[in-house]
C-alpha cells in the first residue's frame, strides 16, 4: 500500500495515471473513496493527468496522527504532503465539503503553485450557525427500494441524500458510508471542536479556473454562502443543482462529471 511519511505520519494515498497532478481531498469521516468514485469516470477519456487521491488524518488508512488537534494542523499536514510527493509541480486541486475548506487554506499558501480549483458543497463557514441552509427535504423516493433496505441503512440513507434509490444507494453506501464506518471518531471529535482556521483563507483572488458544485437540497453547508464567494474566484463556474443534497456528486452525477471536464479544459486553455 502506498503511504507517504510526513514527520511520523504515514499518510496513505492512491496515485493513478500521468501528467500534471490533480490533489484530491474528500470531506470530514469518509476517505479517498468519496473522491475516487466521483472522479475516476471523469478521466476515463482524458490522458495527461495524475489523480492524487488522499486519506486524511483520522480517515481511511492513514497512520500516526494523534498529535493533530485542528484545522490549521490538518491543512499543514495536506500542505508536506503535497511538498513531499510533487515538490515544486504546478498542480490542481479538489476538495469536497471539509476537503474543500482545507482547500482553500492550501490556497492561500500555495496561490502561484496552484492551476485551479473545484469545490463541490465546500465547507464556507466553520460553523453551523454562521450558514444559511434550507430544510432538508427528500426530492425523489424510490419506496420498493427503500423497503429493501434495514432501519437502519433507510435511516441513515435519508438522512444524507435527498434522491432515494438503488442507484443513489450503492454509491453512496460504497463511496460515502464505507469511509465513515472505519473514521476514528474519538480523534473527529477533537477537531470538530477546532475546527476553524485562525486565519482567513481568503485574503485576496485567486484567478485561475475553478468550478463550484453546490448543490440546492444541501441542508448540511447549503449553498448561498458559496455563491457569495464569487468575486474572491473570478475565474469561476458556479453552479447551483437541484436534486441535489451534500453528496451532489453522486444525486447528479451527469452534470458532475460535464462541469468537471468543462473545469479541466479551461485550465489546459489557460497553461
Amino acid at each position: 500500500m502506498p503511504f507517504c511519511k510526513v514527520g511520523q505520519l504515514n499518510i496513505y494515498y492512491e496515485d493513478i495515471g500521468e501528467g500534471i497532478p490533480v490533489l484530491m481531498i474528500h470531506g470530514f469521516a469518509p476517505d479517498h473513496r468519496l473522491m475516487k468514485g466521483c472522479m475516476e469516470p471523469v478521466f476515463k477519456d482524458s490522458a495527461g493527468w495524475r489523480r492524487i487521491y488522499i486519506d486524511l488524518p483520522g480517515m481511511g488508512k492513514t497512520e500516526n496522527y494523534s498529535h493533530i488537534r485542528n484545522s490549521d494542523e490538518m491543512a499543514e499536514t495536506v500542505l508536506l504532503f503535497i511538498e513531499t510527493l510533487i515538490p515544486d509541480q504546478p498542480f490542481l486541486i479538489a476538495g469536497e465539503s471539509y476537503g474543500g475548506y482545507l482547500a482553500r487554506g492550501i490556497i492561500k499558501d500555495m496561490r502561484e503553485q496552484i492551476l485551479g480549483a473545484a469545490f463541490i458543497c465546500p465547507v464556507i463557514f466553520p460553523e453551523k450557525e454562521d450558514r444559511i441552509l434550507p430544510e432538508h427535504t427528500v426530492v425523489f423516493k424510490d419506496h420498493q427500494f427503500m423497503d429493501t433496505l434495514t432501519e437502519e441503512e433507510a435511516e441513515d440513507f435519508s438522512k444524507n441524500q435527498v434522491v432515494l434509490d438503488e442507484y443513489n444507494w450503492l454509491r453512496y453506501s460504497s463511496e460515502v458510508l464505507s469511509g465513515r464506518k472505519i473514521a476514528d471518531q474519538e480523534f473527529l471529535s477533537k477537531i470538530q471542536n477546532n475546527y476553524g482556521f485562525s486565519f482567513s483563507p481568503d485574503e485576496g483572488k485567486f484567478e485561475k479556473p475553478s468550478v463550484f458544485l453546490l448543490g440546492k437540497q444541501d441542508s448540511v453547508v447549503g449553498f448561498q454562502n458559496a455563491i457569495e464567494m464569487m468575486d474572491k474566484f473570478p475565474r469561476s463556474t458556479f453552479a447551483v443543482l437541484d436534486r441535489a443534497g451534500h453528496n451532489l456528486q453522486i444525486e447528479q452525477s451527469r452534470l458532475f462529471t460535464l462541469h468537471i471536464i468543462d473545469w479541466l479544459e479551461r485550465v489546459k486553455e489557460d497553461m
